[in-house]
């Protein structure tokens, strides 16, 4: 009867635990919406968000990279099982084989996951004049662009593993960061790609006009 119970108690408890901290940022993401839909009105606030979204390249850009950032801490922290150590397998997988010989794919998924999103970043950045002054500075240069990619996805990756660290969810592992960094690197570069060819026709336009 005791072990019954304490069954119980652990299933409930750890499905409580699991969507907590999920819970915590859409709860806090809506109470931010309701804030502002209390003082204009919902209809209105409604209405300026289609708006806003119709009229801004920004404010489209932005939502995009919120929904697969969101995507993307789902799939790596909100939707995880708790681990009683974290740092159980600190080095982690560097191949598609892990340390048992087992075939994985885990490496591959933390390399992909991250050039989508390193590209949207760049792409959203570029969008907003005081932002792209910030981040390109002189211009869209292929360094420039690189060493943002790399630096804001291993600040993103790290904070991510620190808070499976933290929170107990997955396992802390750099393999995990250097494959998302190395994800962040090819995504930077592909942007700068898309650029060099998205403004290179834009001139020869300008020329054929």
């Amino acid at each position: 009867m005791i072990d019954l119970l304490n069954t119980i108690l652990k299933n409930v408890l750890t499905a409580l635990y699991q969507p907590f901290w999920f819970s915590v940022l859409l709860s806090t993401l809506f109470m931010f919406t309701w804030m502002y839909a209390k003082e204009h009105g919902w209809k209105r606030s409604i209405r300026n968000w289609i708006s806003k979204f119709k009229d801004s390249s920004y404010f489209r850009r932005m939502f995009i990279l919120a929904f697969y950032t969101t995507m993307i801490l789902f799939r790596t922290l909100l939707n995880r099982d708790l681990w009683m150590n974290p740092l159980s397998d600190v080095m982690g997988s560097w191949w598609i084989y892990d340390s048992n010989g087992e075939l994985t794919t885990e490496p591959i998924e933390n390399l992909m996951l991250f050039i989508p999103f390193s590209v949207l970043l760049m792409w959203a950045l570029s969008a907003n004049e005081t932002a792209r002054r910030r981040v390109f500075k002189k211009g869209v240069k292929l360094t420039t662009v690189l060493w943002q990619s790399v630096k804001i996805t291993f600040l993103f990756s790290f904070d991510i593993e620190f808070l499976q660290l933290f929170l107990r969810l997955g396992t802390w592992q750099l393999s995990d960061v250097f494959y998302n960094v190395l994800g962040g690197f090819i995504g930077g570069f592909v942007y700068w790609i898309m650029w060099k060819v998205k403004h290179a026709y834009a001139k020869t336009e300008d020329a054929a006009q």
